[in-house]
């Protein structure tokens, strides 16, 4: 298993922080004998700190807790005698049904842009992951590394010393061009009058930050919060152990020594061979027998997921600029072009969806029986559907107000292709269906705008395809771990599944001036095709909150209004 960076804490620091977490060494801990809104404060403000969970309790939140009162506790003290109850409670209720109710609030840090979207697959948990956009990564661990994880296997082969070299230069590209960059933007949009110097500088650095992120690649470590139920977390952990990645199964096993101080009962069938071995033997089964399957059928695409072209679809409006590829597969190009930035393509949907959304609005204000209502909606005119919606969906002052669940009734279905930052951000939606193809750099990549503008698209060029060089020569030996190596500009395609209420939700998000320019122009695509190509005009309608226009410094509005939040707080102080 890999070092993982330690930290160092004084003699103090270390009685205070027994009390309160399951493990003072390791990157996984749970939290334990603190209150629920100080999990959830601990969990909100960690994704936007570059500090170690532990290392922000006691920096930020120490001060404001009364911690006397446990100075004889233990992050473990009785856990033998809960043990004993639950064994009890078991025999009576089922395991399936009382592991549902007791959580953990689980840190798992150093993990890489890869295990984080393992461990933020599960529907039933929530999750906070450090930002890129607020985090730069020009900094260093304790070990003197930069922040990327080192594969055992891939440091001991012939490969390992390429594999730390191109990584570093990677990394060097990056915190050379974010001052660079950063004082472009400040040239550029110069601060309007009437905004705050904090709020302005914040702005201007998530811009330079998110231009940035491309540069970094795929294993670039993270810290993620996760808070879901005994039995969550046990479906996470027999998912894990299929995984094929090494590095995914040694955290499963970091993660369930930490579990088993903390809700042990929970986890027993985990070991048991009848269960959780049989299930980790039919994960594994069915992804082996799913992959031969699939390279009988298509044999050309074997051993090379993903290069299929790009669908045709929504290009980026971010300025990006295509660049010669220099002997690269798919090349770094445009994000316009079939090859560049986001496409999206909505591949399947119902044609009477939005009339069978209508008759389920009426559905709970009527005693008819579903068909009759249906007979009925079909034959309404524009204008009564028109007001039936607007009835339905009401007087939304905010994206938060959201209709009820007749907006289940009909879904889409999106194959969308957009370089791996902004599926990240995506991907994090649990309520929809994600499925992904393999991390590889053959649909191509593209320069940021905002890099381009600053002259800077030559090192940043540069450094892509050295990312994509490094995927090439670890394909071979390593298919698992050369996603590592890949740059999260490089594209990947998946598919995205929603119902139209959740639609509304994620696009009405992720279109907001605040977002990244990535994934803003996906959710403004998909919001257009649900529009015109499914041709469910009034449902795009009710998405009212959907932002198509442009954003320079996207970050500045919600930077203004964090100002006078912690303005107000002050003075109500």
């Amino acid at each position: 298993m890999p070092a993982y960076a330690s930290e160092t804490f004084t003699d103090h620091e270390r009685d205070v922080l027994r009390r309160y977490v399951t493990n003072l060494d390791g990157p996984v801990y749970a939290l334990v004998n603190l209150p629920e809104v100080v999990k959830g404060a601990l969990f909100a403000r960690y994704s936007r700190s570059g500090k170690s969970l532990r290392r922000l309790f006691l920096d930020e939140f120490v001060g404001d807790l009364d911690v006397r009162g446990d100075a004889t506790v233990d992050a473990t003290t009785g856990l033998a005698r809960a043990e004993a109850l639950y064994e009890r409670v078991f025999g009576d209720y089922g395991d399936d049904s009382v592991a549902q109710l007791g959580g953990v609030h689980l840190a798992c840090e150093q993990a890489s842009n890869i295990l984080t979207k393992v461990l933020e697959r599960g529907r039933l948990m929530s999750y906070l992951e450090q930002s890129t956009r607020y985090i730069p990564y020009d900094s260093r661990l304790s070990t003197g590394h930069y922040r990327y994880y080192r594969d055992t296997d891939v440091l001991d082969s012939a490969l390992g010393a390429r594999y730390v070299g191109d990584m570093d230069r990677m990394f060097d590209t990056y915190a050379l061009l974010l001052p660079q960059l950063q004082a472009h933007l400040v040239r550029a949009h110069p601060r309007p009058h009437g905004v705050g110097d904090l709020a302005y500088r914040h702005s201007v650095r998530a811009t330079a930050l998110d231009a940035l992120r491309g540069l970094l690649p795929a294993g670039s470590l993270s810290n993620v919060g996760a808070y879901g139920s005994g039995q969550s977390f046990e479906q996470l952990l027999l998912r894990m152990r299929a995984h094929g990645l090494p590095e995914v199964t040694q955290y499963a096993e970091l993660m369930l020594a930490e579990l088993r101080k903390v809700v042990p009962s929970f986890l027993t069938r985990l070991d048991r061979p009848d269960r959780g071995g049989e299930w980790v033997a039919y994960l594994e089964g069915r992804h082996e027998a799913m992959e031969g399957l699939v390279s009988r059928l298509w044999p050309e695409r074997a051993g090379s997921p993903g290069s299929a072209s790009s669908a045709g679809g929504a290009g980026s409006a971010d300025g990006s600029s295509e660049l010669p590829s220099a002997g690269r597969p798919a090349g770094v190009g445009s994000a316009g072009g079939s090859r560049g930035g986001p496409s999206v393509e909505l591949v399947d949907f119902d044609p009477r969806g939005e009339e069978k959304v209508l008759a389920a609005m009426c559905y709970p204000y009527s005693d008819l029986p579903e068909h009759t209502i249906a007979e009925r909606v079909a034959r309404l005119g524009p204008e009564e559907r028109t007001a039936l919606v607007a009835a339905y969906v009401g007087d939304r002052r905010n994206r938060r107000h959201r209709p009820g669940r007749a907006f289940e009734r009909t879904g889409y279905r999106f194959d969308v292709v957009s370089d791996y930052g902004a599926f990240r951000d995506l991907q994090r939606h649990r309520m929809l269906t994600v499925e992904w193809q393999r991390l590889g750099t053959s649909l191509g990549a593209s320069v940021p705008g905002a890099v381009v503008e600053a002259g800077l698209d030559g090192p940043f060029a540069e450094s892509l395809e050295r990312s994509g060089e490094l995927h090439d020569a670890l394909a071979g030996e390593f298919p698992e771990q050369a996603g590592y190596a890949v740059a999260l500009a490089y594209n990947i395609r998946y598919s995205l599944q929603l119902s139209a209420r959740e639609a509304m939700h994620v696009l009405e998000l992720r279109s907001g001036p605040q977002g990244h320019p990535a994934y803003r122009s996906i959710a403004q695509e998909m919001h257009r095709q649900i529009a015109e190509r499914a041709g469910h005009r009034h449902l795009a309608a009710a998405m009212s909150f959907v932002d198509h226009g442009g954003a320079d410094l996207g970050r500045l509005a919600a930077e203004q209004r964090g100002e006078a939040r912690r303005r107000d707080a002050t003075g109500r102080a």
